[in-house]
């Protein structure tokens, strides 16, 4: 089960160690946190001659190794072949995480590169998003990934260009000539004059208005049957005002850096398992639940393995926090998507930083 981190009240201090878990001893916990350390930095199984050398207490080797058997007994590490050497589960990364990580601190230095890189003159805030996502990506050696509403300002116009295969691009131009294009499903078989009618049908009501306000009188005229759109039409408009809005489920998700989740998968099995994670980040579902995720704490949450829910497959761990407005909305979530050997310490205060600078930018 995932825990919040929370920098603002009730975190660790950063570069301070927490309590030990109530179930480890002393000796026990500086092992795991060693063999944890060690994984994320090099990812090689940890032995315990190594061990003897690296630990600041004086244990012999011989002991080192019946405390690694303890704690693969617990289910905290595993030996992944033949080799004395033991790697963390991901209930030893849990245990880690929640008790033994030592934080990293933000220098001003990195406070400013955030800001700076992020500062909106001159550019969209869908470029400033992007540019957010390709960011952490840099600082995390993971994929980056932004979850921000769909702008919902005036409207001046909005077109349905069919695709086939029971899709339809819609091509939304926005008051200050900002264009959006996202692609809708739509019922097999639906003709082009369909689409063209929808169109004509909502253009006659935009009037500069924002989307949402669109939506409510559409789905008015509908209710008492005053429109003259066939079901047809009737199902592509409803679905074109869906895709921005429904009280706040319109979403964009920007991802950058997939390929650094590729640097560690030496099995075709993880191969496989990676892609099945970026085709789920693409689905809609997957955005509304990690704003779900976002929205249960005020702190940064970090989910180790399947724990989220979204993706059934360890050797995966994904870094998110909510990005709230001046009024404490939220209006998004920012994370981060690597291998269960990323730096936790480092990671966790750039994203909630991040977020925080996020959320003002979206407020």
């Amino acid at each position: 089960m995932d825990h919040p981190v929370n920098p603002a009240g009730g975190r660790p201090v950063p570069g301070a160690r927490t309590a030990l878990p109530p179930t480890l001893d002393a000796r026990s916990s500086a092992v795991l946190r060693e063999i944890v350390e060690q994984y994320v930095e090099t990812g090689e199984p940890v032995g315990s001659r190594t061990l003897s050398r690296r630990l600041p207490m004086n244990l012999s080797p011989a002991t080192i190794r019946n405390v690694m058997a303890d704690l693969t007994d617990a289910g905290l590490l595993f030996a992944p072949h033949t080799s004395a050497g033991r790697l963390p589960t991901d209930l030893g990364l849990r245990l880690f995480v929640d008790g033994l990580l030592q934080f990293g601190e933000l220098t001003e230095e990195d406070r400013e590169a955030i800001a700076t890189s992020l500062a909106t003159s001159g550019r969209s805030l869908e470029d400033t998003l992007a540019e957010a996502s390709t960011m952490l990506s840099g600082l995390s050696a993971a994929a980056g990934l932004v979850l921000a509403p769909k702008s919902e300002g005036p409207v001046r116009h909005i077109e349905f260009v069919p695709l086939g295969s029971g899709r339809a691009l819609v091509v939304l131009v926005a008051g200050d000539g900002h264009v959006e294009n996202r692609v809708i499903e739509i019922p097999p078989g639906v003709p082009p004059s369909a689409l063209q009618q929808a169109g004509n049908y909502l253009n006659a009501r935009l009037s500069g208005k924002p989307l949402a306000e669109v939506r409510h009188l559409v789905a008015a005229e509908m209710a008492a049957n005053r429109t003259e759109l066939d079901e047809l039409s009737t199902q592509v408009v409803e679905a074109g005002l869906a895709t921005w809005t429904g009280e706040g489920r319109g979403a964009s998700l920007i991802l950058r850096g997939q390929a650094r989740l590729l640097q560690d998968v030496t099995q075709i099995e993880r191969l496989s398992a990676i892609q099945v994670l970026f085709d789920r980040l693409e689905a809609q579902e997957t955005m509304l639940r990690l704003l779900e995720l976002a929205e249960r704490s005020d702190g940064v949450r970090i989910f180790i393995g399947s724990e989220s829910g979204l993706f059934g497959t360890s050797g995966v761990s994904m870094v998110v926090a909510p990005a709230r407005n001046a009024a404490n909305r939220i209006v998004g979530a920012i994370g981060v998507i690597g291998p269960t050997r990323i730096n936790y310490g480092r990671i966790i205060p750039v994203v909630d930083y991040t977020a925080r600078v996020i959320g003002r930018l979206l407020g």
